[in-house]
């Protein structure tokens, strides 16, 4: 998976943003257990997708206030 900026997430749609989580989780899943079975070519791999899960979960966040608001206004 390769690096995105907060500024790229944030571009993202919803459906986008959790397609994105899905398949970090999935690949940092993969990495965990290759990592107590084998050696990983690129350790820092781990460290990656954890950062990339967390900002993406941030961006999520960000947008719960404002669609609760947007919900709360159309009513």
């Amino acid at each position: 998976m390769e690096k995105l900026s907060m500024s790229e997430l944030r571009e993202m749609n919803d459906e986008q943003l959790e397609d994105t989580l899905r398949e970090t989780a999935k690949t940092l899943f993969h990495l965990r257990v290759q990592a107590q079975t084998d050696r990983l070519d690129v350790p820092s791999e781990l460290y990656r997708n954890r950062r990339l899960i967390a900002r993406i979960k941030t961006v999520q966040n960000q947008r719960r206030p404002k669609l609760a608001e947007e919900v709360a206004t159309a009513e």
